[in-house]
């Protein structure tokens, strides 16, 4: 990689570890729109291009999550009860997902399903709307179900998970707190469940560079966590001093921006 290559990945992994700890989000929407755009610059096989940066982007949220779970952590936020209750449902979502049903989506249609979820999770962030408390959490198996509900649809996306798993805690009266903080501890789960997923879905592929475990690049990988971890803590802690929705708000924003680019990636991918 280019210097300039591995300053847009170190910007990139900086600002995804800090949203991280401050949104409790896995970062890894922002970080697939510009690693495309550095894999391009690389000359990857277009046919892998989308898959790469997806599988990419989840491989870092096991390091800015377990960052982020520690600051968490200390302040006693997580509900870990409830995070080794939705784990075993999260990682077979996550693993069948990742290793089964990603490799086989090409690129046009990987790429127009991960802009539609960019748009559907800007516009909840802009709007802030919370789901009315519903009751409270259900039992073992619905518990599995939800589970591995989430872990495959957000492996298919390469996100650690919140957009799905927070809005479910606070139906069941979760504190909107403890949702946050503990949406990062489910996040780890996902991430290594989906990250084994893709490498094992796509072992031997002939067209993949050198540096690669499967669709997982891993010098970009590198590049991102150096910083990652790092700035996530100072997220967390900001977390509890800044108007956080405003900051949804603004954040919201920059997806739809991001999903622009997307748009276009899957209109070139169709041919179009």
């Amino acid at each position: 990689m280019l210097l300039s290559d591995i300053l847009m990945l170190m910007i990139c992994g900086s600002i995804s570890g800090f949203l991280a700890g401050l949104l409790g989000i896995g970062g890894g929407m922002i970080l697939v729109p510009f690693m495309i755009l550095v894999f391009n610059h690389l000359g990857f096989d277009q046919e892998v291009i989308v898959h790469m940066a997806i599988a990419t982007g989840m491989a870092t949220i096991l390091f800015t999550t377990t960052s982020a779970i520690w600051a968490h952590h200390k302040h006693g936020s997580i509900d870990w009860k409830l995070v080794a209750s939705l784990s075993p449902g999260l990682v077979a979502g996550s693993l069948i997902g990742g290793s089964e049903i990603f490799e086989a989506l090409n690129t046009s249609w990987l790429s127009l399903f991960f802009a539609i979820f960019i748009v559907y999770t800007s516009i909840q962030m802009i709007l802030n709307k919370k789901p009315s408390a519903g009751r409270e959490l259900p039992g073992a198996l619905g518990l599995f179900s939800f589970g591995a509900f989430a872990g495959g649809l957000a492996s298919l996306v390469g996100a650690g998970g919140a957009f799905i798993t927070v809005p479910f805690m606070l139906w069941c009266n979760v504190k909107p707190h403890t949702a946050m903080a503990t949406s990062s501890g489910l996040g780890f789960p996902i991430a290594a469940a989906a990250t084994i997923g893709y490498m094992y879905g796509s072992w031997g592929l002939p067209n993949l560079p050198a540096g690669s475990l499967g669709f997982v690049y891993l010098p970009a990988v590198a590049c991102i966590v150096a910083v990652s971890i790092l700035t996530a803590p100072l997220g967390a802690k900001m977390a509890r001093k800044l108007n956080v929705t405003q900051l949804k708000r603004i954040f919201g924003v920059m997806l739809l921006m991001l999903a622009v680019f997307m748009f276009n990636e899957s209109r070139k991918a169709f041919g179009f």
